[in-house]
């Protein structure tokens, strides 16, 4: 089985291509340039280093969120223009479980993405067997903290908001460092958890991938605020 994953949750995007348990191709791309630019060029170039065609693409993985709303978007469009002409089947990987996949050892991992206003987007997995062990989660950072307390094992975190949690929880027993360069979600990892979502028969066809937000965007935000302000107005 050819794999073709792609990130673009966060300020970096990401390609890979795994064969069976192969890892054929990795790029990773963090230059400041918008996803819209350097996708299809990453995906194109991977292709073309492993001597393959969309023709030769037996499953599709892209992170489906939580993440940045453009980001995610973009990322869902163009594996949804790959997939369509051929109804090529796809795995809409979770974020967090992305970042999980992308380490391996002992202990338990903690995938954090920044959110802004002091909040992150975070899920828990066993590092070992990559299991998960919290759902995925929009929460101030301050709300792990029961669940870092009670953390028995050695806790990475990994992800653009890791250095966040870290500065947060790091006084804490068990609370281990993880190299910034280790941090960042790879292609890698979305390509392993687009595969074990295979296995478990929970890939979707093209016209059902979606975006999955996990809270409102902005605008949302400010027209419920705008709308709750009228509607007391009126009282």
């Amino acid at each position: 089985m050819n794999i073709l994953a792609v990130d673009t949750a966060g300020k970096s995007a990401a390609v890979a291509i795994l064969r069976d348990d192969t890892l054929l191709y990795e790029t990773q791309c963090n230059n400041g340039m918008t996803h819209s630019e350097t996708l299809l060029p990453m995906i194109d170039t991977a292709l073309r280093a492993c001597g393959l065609t969309m023709e030769d693409i037996d499953l599709l993985g892209v992170t489906s969120g939580p993440g940045s709303f453009t980001g995610l978007r973009i990322g869902l469009s163009v594996v949804k223009g790959l997939a369509l002409p051929r109804q090529i089947p796809c795995a809409g990987v979770s974020t967090m479980a992305a970042l999980a996949y992308g380490l391996a050892s002992e202990g338990t991992v903690i995938g954090a993405q920044d959110a802004r206003r002091g909040q992150v987007y975070w899920g828990a997995f066993d590092l070992a067997t990559h299991t998960r062990l919290t759902e995925d989660a929009a929460a101030p950072v301050t709300s792990l903290e029961k669940f870092v307390q009670d953390c028995k094992k050695p806790l990475f975190f990994v992800g653009d908001g890791a250095t966040l949690c870290y500065n947060s929880y790091k006084q804490v027993c068990g609370v281990a460092a993880c190299p910034p360069a280790l941090q960042v979600l790879r292609g890698a990892g979305v390509a392993l958890a687009a595969k074990a979502m295979w296995e478990a028969g929970a890939c979707v066809p093209p016209a059902a991938l979606l975006p999955d937000y996990h809270r409102l965007s902005q605008a949302e935000r400010e027209r419920a605020e705008r709308e709750k302000q009228q509607t007391e107005g009126t009282k």
